[in-house]
């Protein structure tokens, strides 16, 4: 796991900046109802998209929430007095606070299947009768874009997918939410190099995959060989679903 304190600064170029969040924000906000008034998204990071989802709709009133000190102070410098330090495990809000809750990015992270059902549910508690639910799905899977690279690395072990589009389905159904909508977005800048493949196994951020391991040295060394090491490939494209909690 990522110290997003560390993180934080270089955290937006690094993953592909302006223009994928200008994709998310565009994406989450085709599956919010127009007449929304106030909005949460939870695990909001820098405030990247939070920001865009703000001032996309002026009607609409966003606040941010996150974990971790470092994200949290970056968001609150683009959407001041609007984002909170939460867990979101642990939400601060009552019952019933939101029209419209969004999770971007954030359920992979999680454990566990439990921890899923658990953030899953909190969310939906802080969401009225007839508000929605928007949060990205299988992640890890939209970056097979069936090249080279994916190719070279095909064989290696993977971490189960805690944002399991099933997975998140069945939470959301536990919790009474109905399935809304679905929708998908470019991730811009996201496109794998070998090179920079390469680098971020060196760096630990194949989970499964520890440097130094005779395995990661393997995969390196396949990486290694292929053509146009600098040139990335395809960018992939993120999943949404959406869930409506049913009028009281």
């Amino acid at each position: 796991m990522l110290d997003y304190d560390k993180e934080a600064g270089a955290y937006d170029a690094s993953r592909g900046g302006e223009p994928r969040a200008a994709a998310a924000a565009a994406a989450v906000l085709g599956l919010v109802p127009e007449g929304a008034g106030r909005l949460l998204d939870v695990a909001c990071g820098t405030g990247i998209v939070t920001r865009r989802l703000a001032s996309a709709r002026p009607g609409l009133r966003v606040t941010g929430a996150d974990l971790t000190y470092g994200m949290a102070r970056m968001a609150a410098a683009r959407l001041p007095g609007a984002v909170v330090l939460a867990d979101s495990r642990r939400l601060p809000f009552a019952d019933g606070t939101f029209d419209a809750v969004t999770s971007v990015w954030l359920l992979h992270l999680l454990d566990d299947e439990q921890a899923v059902r658990c953030v899953v549910a909190e969310c939906a508690r802080v969401l009225r009768p007839g508000g929605v639910y928007v949060t990205t799905v299988d992640k890890a899977a939209a970056h097979d874009v069936g090249s080279d690279i994916d190719a070279v690395l095909a064989g290696r072990p993977r971490r189960a997918a805690r944002d399991a589009a099933p997975l998140v389905e069945e939470g959301a159904a536990a919790c009474g939410l109905l399935p809304a909508g679905r929708a998908g977005f470019r991730g811009h800048g996201q496109g794998r190099s070998p090179q920079r493949t390469a680098a971020d196994l060196g760096r630990g951020w194949f989970t499964t995959l520890p440097p130094g391991d005779p395995l990661t040295e393997r995969f390196a060394a396949g990486l290694a060989a292929l053509p146009d090491q600098d040139r990335p490939r395809a960018d992939p494209v993120f999943g949404l679903r959406s869930f409506r909690k049913p009028d009281a």
